[in-house]
Order: C-alpha cells, then sequence, then structure tokens
C-alpha cells in the first residue's frame, strides 16, 4: 500500500517541492498551508496519515499543537519536524515531546527520504495495530499483533465469541493463552464473571471440590457448604488453564458436568443446573496424551470444539516492536519514569532473539531492562546476557532450521532483520545483503503486499 503523507507548511514553493519529491519517490501526500485545515484531518478517525511532515513555526497553529494532536489523535503516525536554525531548540523540544525527528533547514533531499523512510519503516507495525484496531473494533485491546498469525488469531477470537461451544487453546507457555480466553469472554456478551483456574496448582485430592462445591461434613475439614467455580462461573465463562494435568479420576466428572449442563457438589447427589462457557488451554498435546492413556479421548473431543492455536513469538517477529512499545510504556507507569527510548541496536536484538519463553520472556526482559537502565534509553547492555548474546548469522539459521521456514521465508527473515540492524538506512543494508536498491524495494514491496494479503 501506497503512505500517506501529511504536509503543513505555509511556504508555497517548500510545500510545492516538499510534495513534488516525495510524489515522485513513491509516497501520496496531502499538502496544506492551513494548519487548521490539517488538525481537521488529523482528528479525523476515517483520515488515512501514515506520517505528518510539519514546520514548527506558522502563521496562527504552530508546530507544537499539529503534533499534540497526532500524538493525542493517533499516537501511531510519526510527525517529522522541519525547522530553520533559529528554531532548533524549538524543535529538540518537540522531539522530547514526541516527534519522531527534526529536519535544519537548509536540508538536502536525500537526508528527508531517509528520515521519511525510517520513520515509515519503524512505525509500520504500530500503523498496522492501529489499522486492524479500526477494521476490527471489538478486538481485544490487551492482545497486542499486527502480524498475519495474529489477524487470523483475532479473527477467530471474534467469531468463537459469538458462540457457547468449548474452546480449546494450544500454544506454547508464555504466549498468552489467558488473555486469548479472557477475550473470548469479554467478547461474548456473557453477563456472569470470568473465573481462571490452573489445574496444575491444585492438589488432585482437592480439585473436585474447588471446581464443583461440596457440602457440609463431605470430607474431613468441610464444615460447611461451599460453593464450586463452576457456580461461580454461572452465567459466565470458566478457564481451565492445564486442562491436561486434570486428574484422570475427575475428568468424566468435567466430561458430564460439559454435556449435561449440571454439576453435582462433592457429598451430593443432587444435581445443579449451572449455564456455563468452558474455555480449557494446555501447552501439551492432549492426543499424545489421549494415547498414552493420561487423557480421556472423549472429553478431548468435547473441549475440541473449536481449537484455537496461539502462535509462538518468534513465529511472529514483526509483532515484536508493539510489543516493546506496550511494555516500555507499562513498565514505565508502574516506576514512575518517562517511557525510554529504544535504540536500533537493542531493538534488532529483540527482534532477533528466539523468545523460548515467548511474551512473558519478552514483558520480563523489558520490566528488568527498564529497572536497571541508567539513561534515558535502552542499549543492549541492558538486556540479560542470554538475550544480548544471541545474535549472528549461525544462531539466525539454527533457529530458522527450527522453525521449519521455507527458502524465501528465510530470505524474507534475514532481509527485514538486516533491514533492522541499519536502522531503516536501505542502502546500506542492500550493500550488506549484496543487492542493488531497486532489488531491495522491489522485496521489500513484495513483502508488504503479503503482509496485506
Amino acid at each position: 500500500m501506497t503512505e500517506r503523507i501529511l504536509i503543513v507548511e505555509d511556504d508555497q514553493a517548500m510545500r510545492e517541492m516538499l510534495s513534488e519529491i516525495l510524489n515522485d519517490s513513491g509516497y501520496q501526500t496531502l499538502a496544506v498551508l492551513d494548519a487548521a485545515e490539517a488538525l481537521k484531518m488529523i482528528r479525523d478517525d476515517r483520515a488515512v496519515l501514515d506520517l505528518v511532515i510539519t514546520d514548527v513555526r506558522m502563521p496562527g497553529v504552530k508546530g507544537d499543537e499539529i503534533l499534540a494532536n497526532a500524538r493525542a489523535c493517533r499516537a501511531e503516525t510519526p510527525v517529522l519536524v522541519i525547522t530553520a536554525f533559529g528554531t532548533v531548540e524549538h524543535a529538540v523540544e518537540m522531539v522530547r515531546a514526541g516527534a519522531y525527528q527534526y529536519i535544519t533547514k537548509p536540508f538536502h533531499m536525500t537526508e528527508l527520504l531517509n528520515a521519511v523512510a525510517e520513520a515509515l519503516e519503524r512505525t509500520a507495525p504500530l500503523r498496522e495495530q492501529a489499522r486492524l484496531r479500526r477494521e476490527m473494533p471489538s478486538a481485544p485491546r490487551r492482545i497486542i499483533g499486527a502480524s498475519r498469525p495474529m489477524r487470523n488469531l483475532l479473527d477467530l477470537i471474534a467469531r468463537s465469541a459469538q458462540s457457547n461451544s468449548t474452546v480449546l487453546i494450544t500454544g506454547e507457555s508464555g504466549t498468552g493463552k489467558e488473555l486469548v480466553a479472557q477475550a473470548i469472554h469479554d467478547l461474548s456478551g456473557r453477563n456472569g464473571q470470568f473465573v481462571p483456574i490452573n489445574c496444575s496448582a491444585i492438589p488432585a485430592d482437592l480439585i473436585e471440590s474447588e471446581l464443583f462445591g461440596h457440602t457440609g461434613q463431605a470430607f474431613t475439614g468441610a464444615k460447611q457448604a461451599r460453593a464450586g467455580l463452576f457456580e461461580t462461573a454461572d452465567r459466565g465463562t470458566i478457564f481451565l488453564d492445564e486442562i491436561g494435568d486434570l486428574p484422570l479420576a475427575v475428568q468424566p466428572k468435567l466430561l458430564r458436568a460439559l454435556q449435561e449442563g449440571a454439576i453435582r457438589r462433592v457429598g451430593t447427589n443432587a444435581e445443579q443446573r449451572v449455564n456455563v462457557r468452558v474455555v480449557a488451554a494446555t501447552n501439551r498435546d492432549l492426543e499424545e496424551e489421549v494415547g498414552e492413556g493420561r487423557f480421556r479421548e472423549d472429553l478431548f473431543w468435547r473441549l475440541n470444539v473449536i481449537h484455537l492455536q496461539v502462535p509462538a513469538l518468534r513465529q511472529r517477529p514483526v509483532d515484536i516492536p508493539l510489543l516493546v512499545d506496550h511494555f516500555i510504556n507499562k513498565a514505565s507507569e508502574l516506576s514512575r519514569r518517562p517511557p525510554l527510548d529504544v535504540s536500533p541496536e537493542t531493538l534488532a536484538i529483540l527482534t532477533a532473539y528466539s523468545w523460548p519463553g515467548n511474551v512473558r520472556e519478552l514483558e520480563n526482559a523489558i520490566e528488568r531492562a527498564i529497572a536497571l537502565a541508567p539513561g534515558a534509553g535502552l542499549t543492549p547492555n541492558d538486556l540479560p546476557d542470554r538475550i544480548r548474546n544471541s545474535g549472528g548469522s549461525a544462531a539466525f539459521i539454527a533457529r530458522s532450521s527450527e522453525r521449519h521456514l521455507t527458502l524465501r521465508e528465510i530470505e524474507r527473515d534475514y532481509i527485514l532483520e538486516t533491514l533492522r540492524k541499519t536502522s531503516g538506512n536501505k542502502t546500506r543494508a542492500a550493500e550488506l545483503l549484496g543487492l542493488d536498491r531497486k532489488t531491495l524495494y522491489r522485496k521489500l514491496d513484495e513483502y508488504r503486499d503479503e503482509e496485506a494479503t
């Protein structure tokens, strides 16, 4: 897709020159001299704006107001500031307030084009995430991702939420399976509670009582009757995490609850009707567990009516900048300090790492880095050794082999990784890759088209 750039410049000659150069470079420009008109476009949710270029000082509305509105209305859209020599200090203040970069007049057009390309490249995931939010207004806010695997997952979440069928969520540890379950409940319209339970965290002799409740004197220590989590979740959703650890003795009772919509408290044969949506999750291969006799086949098929697979983080590296930005803001709020910038080298390392602990490991790494960072930005030295020292072509090839990628997918990942390491400098990336710039641009256009389909 052709990126759309809003140019806000009261000088007609400069405005026309910027528009002509950017249009000739393959961008679509919207050039305005009236800052009030620019503010109207920025505030319009329907307008697609991928980048804003604004002068610092103009009659009436100043560049500060353009920036403030862009940050408030569309934080994913980068703002480049053009400034005269005498207003550099003002431009620096705007960068501190959230502008992506400033360019001082007079400047060479190559400098401008490089800044535009870098800003668009670095913010592409953020803009794609915002686009998805516009197209899927009901998409869960806590699930971060704009990659194709995550777009597919968000679509399945939205569709499965409209059903009352049981859902089985699979995926590696740390991928966010509980967030997916919570999103299904939030979008379902059910007016009861979302009740999570970790089946591996409760002793085997207590889990039946925890799920279904018990009568007074049902067993030693049961002094009074107690409702179980199924009753607590009535008209809502119960999330059974680590369902593969549910004891075999309890599995037929869960199966009956699913089939009949009724439960029995421990210590009685009286049935009680419940209206509960069951969502289960596991990082195990339940079919293998069935084959080994550790999980009932009939319960497996009863749970596996709708199956959602949460992708591992290494399968969606394009989402890592989004997640890094999210976790930086979250950790900065907790530590009561301004959000830290991430150096291009740091982001390249984070993107290239294989993340065996998935999103949970990334969040912990960012929280640790922010807690220990001595300056205003995150550098490679702020990362744990296992992450900082994981780079290199050999590691990249090994990870590609583990992921069973095709040669085209390996080429794509390697080109994008090289581009990240050069901070979006396509000329330098093409040199490192042994490609001419036209070939690199063609390949990047192909990748964008693939992501859009």
